[in-house]
């Protein structure tokens, strides 16, 4: 009941809601059905698209409104997409499987010993046009990976990625500028 007096009524009632449409997500085999179904819901998904089957988690703090994904983009499966703040998706992105993408941080009730030093908070993540998040990564709440981006799987990203840039590890540190293998020279 502490959960209930804390989040109080209404929220609890987005909850059962937002629940009951992440089932039907779930239960949506084919991806483009998947796809006009979070559009009814409110998100704004680009045209050729392909979302998979992905969790979704704190509606109810914000709503399917708050995903913003665009064209030609994968999002593969298994990934956790939370919804508590926006997520915006550039053109041309993929989100290999098992992406966590958080957008809130909260250590727990309101009385938790940590909130003191680790206030709950919520803020939009980017990840812009152009750019690979590769399997099993998480991207953390405030975060912003830039254009033409690769994230190496497994990668921890706690800090923005400048555009153009490889980043891998725990946490995530860019590696090198992500450049076009050179074309091979011909002998002569």
């Amino acid at each position: 009941m502490k959960a209930l007096k804390e989040i109080g009524f209404d929220k609890a009632l987005k909850y059962a809601a937002g629940e009951v449409a992440c089932l039907l997500l779930r239960m949506t085999v084919f991806p483009p059905l998947r796809v006009a179904l979070l559009r009814l819901l409110g998100a704004e998904i680009g045209q050729d698209t392909i979302v998979h089957n992905v969790r979704f988690i704190n509606v109810y703090r914000g709503s399917f409104a708050n995903l913003h994904i665009g064209k030609d983009c994968f999002i593969g499966e298994d990934c956790l997409l939370d919804l508590a703040g926006v997520i915006r998706i550039g053109d041309q992105c993929t989100l290999a499987q098992r992406v966590n993408v958080m957008t809130h941080m909260n250590v727990g009730y309101a009385d938790h010993p940590l909130q003191a030093y680790y206030p709950s908070r919520v803020a939009a993540v980017e990840i812009a046009d152009g750019s690979f998040v590769g399997v099993a990564s998480t991207v953390l709440c405030g975060i912003r990976i830039g254009r033409q981006c690769l994230v190496a799987a497994g990668s921890v990203v706690t800090d923005s990625i400048a555009d153009g840039t490889l980043a891998a590890g725990v946490p995530a540190r860019v590696v090198r500028e992500a450049h076009r293998p050179e074309a091979p020279v011909a002998e002569t």
